[in-house]
């Protein structure tokens, strides 16, 4: 199994392994939010800068898997030096309120969430 197809034994063609796993990765959900937020191409530097807690290497690798799924569109400019900027694609914008709902009922529940954490290891 090689790192863009994600199967299941049982269940090859099951869209949480072979889809919602790309996307929903530790930094991928926070790039697709970072970049929807500022509504326009955005710089590497730039992007990096808005995540501060993300390496450049991660970042990097995040980015180009984006990419491969058709999440993010990489356009590079030949001047000197090149400049590359990022954007989501149409695809994103479909999952955009489904990533929004997902940020609001997080929010609704973190502090109940914590609770229960702090409480299951005081145990």
């Amino acid at each position: 199994m090689d790192n863009k197809t994600l199967e299941d034994a049982l269940f090859p063609t099951c869209p949480i392994r072979n889809i919602l796993t790309r996307f929903s990765s530790k930094w991928s959900l926070l790039v697709l939010y970072t970049l929807s937020t500022k509504g326009r191409a955005v710089r590497f530097k730039e992007l990096q800068r808005e995540i501060p807690d993300i390496s450049q290497k991660m970042l990097t690798v995040t980015l180009r898997t984006l990419e491969e799924d058709g999440y993010v569109s990489r356009a590079v400019y030949p001047e000197v030096p090149p400049r590359v900027e990022y954007a989501i694609t149409e695809r994103t914008k479909s999952l955009l309120p489904h990533i929004d709902a997902l940020i609001l009922w997080a929010s609704e529940n973190m502090e109940a969430i914590i609770n229960d954490r702090n409480k299951n290891t005081s145990l």
